[in-house]
């Protein structure tokens, strides 16, 4: 008899803004995830909120974001071939249930509502291993005024900013002259860019208050810094070994401000070098800081934090990503691509080591005998 294989439901979409990125992500996913070792179940989270659990074992075809859509949402009548139907979850409770029944969930959620510890947190109360970061971490790493305070607690680099949490709040002039310009406006809680602006005149400060608020009422104003940008991914094997990738230097080639959603998901204006062209120290450098990024945020599983280099040289902790984009296109897979983990091996090493953590959880507590 063949060895059974692990069951993964894999959780996408969304609520937030980002739910395209994420019906994205899923794909690359499901395509490369090995139907051998592995039976898959789609779950998918519409814009809405309902929770569509799709049929198992859609095998290895190559499935783009809308295809995988399509499949989560067929009717019973129309699922032929699947070998069984879509069920669109009444409740929440029904969804839970419908969980209830796989090995290790794999959250590919991007934002609010997905990234940010709630979905980590029921996967928690269900008792299911899942990948990625736990729920302070979720929560933490989407929120950038309580990231950057956890990074200077931790004695990390960040950029000088001012946080301004209800509608009327505007920059003194004082605040103004502390800044400076650019200044970058960005919704404290969110990603992949969406609502920030670089604002080069403080006439335009008010149209980017307006765009980064239809994002989040929280907003982060912060100084630009300029220099390179480059990303480092920090990946937690099964017995919880960190290791580093290869630093990922980031170049806009047409003239946008910043690499934007447009610039990083509808291609042909970024360019990645892997590794960046970096001296000996500053990438050991890097490698450390990103360590002490993960620790300061008690992570797990996975992580992409992206640096500036303050002239060139000094880092600076620009943000994170506790679940990173993740198509075969993205930094953090390309990143892992160039050190020799391809896409099918890395997702077996996130998915080994969720098993391994939720295993050491279910052990019961023991005290330590006295010395």
């Amino acid at each position: 008899m063949s060895e059974r294989r692990t069951r993964v439901a894999l959780i996408f979409g969304g609520r937030s803004g980002e739910h395209d990125v994420s019906c994205s992500s899923a794909a690359a996913a499901m395509t490369h995830l090995d139907r051998e070792r592995y039976e898959v179940v789609p779950v998918r989270i519409t814009s809405e909120g309902v929770w569509v659990v799709g049929p198992s074992d859609t095998g290895p075809a190559v499935l783009d974001a809308a295809a995988l859509t399509a499949l989560t949402l067929e009717e019973p009548d129309s699922a032929a071939g699947t070998g069984s139907s879509a069920r669109v979850c009444r409740s929440l409770a029904d969804a839970l249930t419908a969980l209830g029944s796989i090995d290790v969930a794999f959250p590919a959620l991007h934002g609010l509502h997905g990234e940010d510890g709630t979905v980590q947190s029921l996967l928690e109360m269900l008792g299911v291993p899942y990948v990625g970061n736990g729920v302070f971490a979720s929560a933490a790493g989407i929120d950038k005024e309580f990231s950057k305070a956890l990074f200077r607690a931790a004695g990390l680099p960040v950029a000088r900013g001012v946080v301004l949490r209800r509608p009327d709040d505007d920059l003194s002039p004082e605040l103004r002259g502390a800044l400076g310009l650019p200044v970058f406006v960005k919704p404290a809680r969110g990603g992949s860019s969406l609502g920030v602006t670089k604002v080069r005149s403080w006439g335009e400060l008010d149209a980017a208050l307006e765009q980064a608020r239809a994002v989040d009422p929280k907003v982060l104003v912060e100084e630009a810094v300029h220099g390179r940008e480059v990303d480092l991914a920090v990946l937690e094997d099964a017995d919880g070994e960190l290791r580093v990738g290869p630093p990922l230097e980031i170049r806009v080639t047409d003239d946008r401000r910043f690499f934007d959603y447009d610039a990083k998901y509808k291609g042909g204006s970024a360019v990645f070098d892997i590794p960046a062209r970096l001296s000996p120290e500053l990438d050991a450098r890097l490698r450390e800081l990103a360590l002490r990024a993960f620790e300061a945020l008690d992570c797990a599983g996975l992580m992409r934090v992206d640096f500036f280099l303050r002239d060139g040289v000094d880092p600076v902790v620009n943000e994170v990503n506790t679940f990173p984009g993740f198509t075969a296109a993205s930094q953090f897979p390309q990143i892992w691509q160039t050190a020799g983990v391809s896409y099918p091996e890395l997702l077996d090493i996130l998915i080994a080591n969720a098993l391994g953590r939720g295993d050491r959880a279910r052990r019961p507590a023991r005290a330590e005998a006295a010395s």
